[in-house]
């Protein structure tokens, strides 16, 4: 049912949360798993900086090293995509491209003020994406 799952991984609580489902989803169906992670670019002047934002190539670079491992020792084998850009639009680009059957992501909860929901990727990958996304609370 779903053959290539992508799981966008951040420095978030929720992201690490999601990585357990993650495993179960990927186990259960045998799917080809890809971790993903979106290099932002920085802010323009005038822009304020995003505090979330994963600026660094390097550490974003580590970050997907060290979710491939910890899936290696689920017995599962992931492939790690690094890209730049805006995460919402780059995820559903991604996902587009690996013709991925679904979208693991979690949510970070930032409620239900116009704001959070105008700023939230979650929100956007949902509206935008060209596959299924399940959003782990």
């Amino acid at each position: 049912m779903f053959k290539t799952v992508l799981f966008p991984v951040d420095q978030s609580r929720e992201a690490r949360e999601a990585a357990d489902v993650v495993v179960e989803v990927v186990k259960k169906y045998g799917s080809r798993l890809i971790l993903l992670s979106v290099v932002e670019p920085p802010p323009s002047e005038g822009e304020s900086a995003n505090p979330d934002a994963m600026t660094s190539p390097e550490a974003v670079a580590q970050l997907l090293k060290t979710a491939q491992s910890l899936f290696a020792e689920q017995g599962i084998q992931a492939e790690i995509l690094e890209r730049e850009g805006n995460p919402a639009f780059t995820i559903c680009d991604v996902a587009d491209e690996i013709e991925a059957d679904l979208i693991v992501m979690g949510c970070r909860g930032l409620g239900l003020t116009e704001d959070g929901v105008a700023e939230s990727v979650t929100n956007r990958v949902i509206n935008l994406s060209p596959c299924p996304v399940l959003i782990v609370p």
